[in-house]
């Protein structure tokens, strides 16, 4: 008889587990404690368990992670972990040093149903979605290789939209701020989504303290229009209604991504859209330069023309950092890597 993977599974579902034992429920929570917290995969070493139960565990359940692929490492320090899952698909995630502190970027899908024009993850198209088991799983393997401590943050900026994989994206998130489980705060939590106004909403009524992030790279409909489709469905002024929304619901403002463009979202007349647009949303503007994709018809500016962007709109807007592209010699725009090994399968 195969064994069931008890990866993914919330506090809830392994105290019904016990249950279903003849066992009483708190046992779950030791067991989740387990296998979360301390990333222990053999029930033999639960020692708080008694033996009759571990061995009941360990005869129908099995707790298996994520294996790497390929882990590529850049010269800035910044490594991309290639995960093969069980049906043959690949993620990719990525682990971005910052002075002390190291952020993580997870994938939430493989591929991508919302095709950007920019992104090479939009190339691939959507394959699935990822489990909750599979979204976890990439933060167990770093822990596993690199230690407790080796992250502080969590983006939701890899491969796909996480609002799309909604009822994932929650557990996962119940499961690694849970303090039994990997025990990050939510506050350290940053979901990224290129807009999707309804979800937006539902995000902001769970209650969940994470941080939200909108791609937002262009300023008016129009530009917005002919770089993401999805802005055909929810124009921008929905979109900073709902932004607002989470805003007053969080307590907290959120982050706008501005990809720059030569030529096409760089202007001084794109710095006074954008102000404009974000005006009385409590917010800080991410600016980051283009990262070619193959044979994508855009180009990156140069650095003093990112430069010079955020300093016309700083005077202009609340908060404004310019983000330095990292990992670059390692292909770490999102999907990149990934896409690569999707077209040999």
């Amino acid at each position: 008889m195969e064994r069931i993977n008890l990866l993914g599974r919330t506090v809830a579902e392994m105290q019904d587990l016990m249950l279903e034992m003849g066992e009483k429920p708190f046992k779950g929570r030791q067991l989740f404690k387990w296998l979360y917290g301390a990333n222990q995969p053999d029930f033999l070493h639960m020692t708080d368990l008694s033996l009759s139960v571990r061995h009941q565990l360990a005869e129908k359940y099995r707790f298996e992670g994520l294996v790497p692929e390929k882990i590529s490492r850049s010269r800035d320090g910044t490594e991309k972990i290639l995960f093969r899952l069980d049906d043959g698909n690949v993620v990719e995630t990525v682990m971005i040093p910052e002075k002390a502190k190291k952020t993580i970027c997870v994938s939430s899908q493989v591929g991508c149903a919302l095709g950007c024009r920019f992104c090479a993850t939009g190339k691939i198209g959507f394959k699935r979605n990822l489990t909750t088991g599979e979204i976890v799983g990439q933060l167990l393997f770093i822990r596993r290789q690199y230690g407790p401590d080796s992250f502080q943050n969590i983006v939701f900026m890899g491969m796909g939209e996480p609002l799309m994989n909604f009822p994932n994206l929650i557990s996962s998130i119940g499961i690694i701020s849970s303090e039994l489980g990997l025990a990050l705060s939510a506050k350290k939590i940053t979901v990224s989504t290129v807009g999707l106004v309804p979800k937006i909403y539902e995000l902001a009524d769970t209650g969940l303290k994470v941080n939200l992030a909108v791609s937002l790279h262009a300023a008016t409909d129009e530009k917005r229009r002919a770089i993401m489709p999805v802005s055909r469905g929810y124009i921008l002024s929905e979109l900073m209604d709902a932004a607002r929304y989470f805003t007053r619901k969080r307590k907290k403002r959120i982050t706008f991504e501005y990809i720059l463009f030569e030529g096409f979202n760089d202007s001084f007349d794109d710095v006074l859209a954008l102000s404009n647009l974000i005006k009385g949303i409590p917010c800080k503007i991410n600016i980051l330069a283009y990262n070619p994709v193959g044979s994508l018809p855009y180009n990156r500016p140069s650095d003093e023309k990112v430069d010079e962007f955020g300093r016309l709109l700083y005077p202009r807007a609340p908060a404004v950092t310019v983000r330095k592209s990292r990992g670059l010699d390692i292909d770490a725009a999102c999907g990149q890597l990934a896409g690569k090994y999707l077209k040999s399968l």
